[in-house]
């Protein structure tokens, strides 16, 4: 297979099945792209073709709870251990061992629990405003600042009611926290409707959520240092999360390097597409021996 288009299909992953958007060659090296919150394998459509045009094999999963892909229910079934096994699951059902990640926001804490706990199954990994779980608390609790803005994951942790605040008006609370934290622009009518199908489905919201309850479940520590090449894509004009979180998570990497974008909010990735893209397929082009 040496195609570049995309085609969706569903894929059979420990238990559960994953929803992904599949294109590039087949013989190309695996590049999971890992969305967050609350958007799914469309938060990627500006990075799918041109990766996969690069010679990348591209797969861009709903993550467990979204899309189309299973939604288990409790909140334990949203550990990070889970959510990262995923990840390692959906390589294995591909059929390789090692693979690339890319990861935004949720995404990116997955990705970086991914490459701590599975460093023998990572060649390279690029982070899009997602901070290190590890030191994520510790630096909030440093910097009250970062603790204001992340006021609303303590909202979530409340049964019931933050469901019934997202799905009133067809998800507009949710619309608008993407057109409000994000440049004019960023997201069009038709991109906010295609979330709102996903966001409507049965359970969607439960399950979405529970990835910041699970939260508080107990969790071991990375076991040392990031090992694989890292590259950190930082939109600096952020409202929820501050670009020192980018440095501290850098300083628990064996090699990695930051590159900021001063004009991008947290959707850098939609606001910025070309030179993403060319940041991107630079870094997960490179050979293994290749330092960032």
């Amino acid at each position: 297979m040496t195609r570049t288009e995309l085609a969706t299909r569903r894929i059979p992953v420990r238990g559960l099945t994953l929803s992904v958007a599949d294109a590039g060659p087949g013989n190309g090296p695996l590049t999971l792209l890992l969305h967050g919150f609350p958007e799914t394998w469309w938060g990627w459509r500006h990075q799918i073709g041109p990766l996969a045009a690069a010679g990348l094999r591209v797969v861009a999963p709903d993550q467990r709870g979204y899309g189309l892909s299973s939604r288990p229910e409790g909140i334990a079934a949203y550990h990070l251990d889970c959510l990262a096994g995923d990840v390692v699951g959906l390589a294995d059902a591909l059929g390789h061992d090692r693979f690339r990640v890319v990861g935004h926001d949720w995404g990116g804490v997955v990705a970086w629990w991914v490459a701590a706990r599975y460093p023998d199954r990572l060649d390279r990994m690029a982070i899009l405003n997602a901070p290190h779980p590890d030191l994520f608390g510790a630096y909030a609790r440093r910097h009250p600042s970062q603790a204001l803005r992340s006021l609303y994951v303590g909202l979530f942790q409340l049964p019931v009611l933050p469901e019934a605040l997202l799905s009133a008006g067809d998800g507009a609370a949710l619309r608008r926290a993407l057109t409000q934290s994000s440049r004019p622009g960023a997201f069009s009518t038709e991109d906010l409707d295609r979330y709102a199908v996903a966001w409507r489905r049965p359970g969607a919201l439960t399950a979405m959520l529970n990835w910041y309850r699970a939260l508080r479940l107990p969790r071991e520590p990375a076991p040392g240092p990031i090992r694989p090449p890292v590259l950190v894509l930082w939109g600096e004009r952020d409202t929820a999360l501050e670009r020192g979180l980018a440095a501290a998570s850098l300083r628990l990497c064996a090699q990695g390097a930051v590159r900021s974008f001063p004009h991008a909010t947290h959707w850098l990735q939609h606001e910025e597409p070309e030179a993403v893209n060319e940041a991107l397929i630079g870094f997960l082009t490179a050979s293994a021996a290749s330092q960032v």
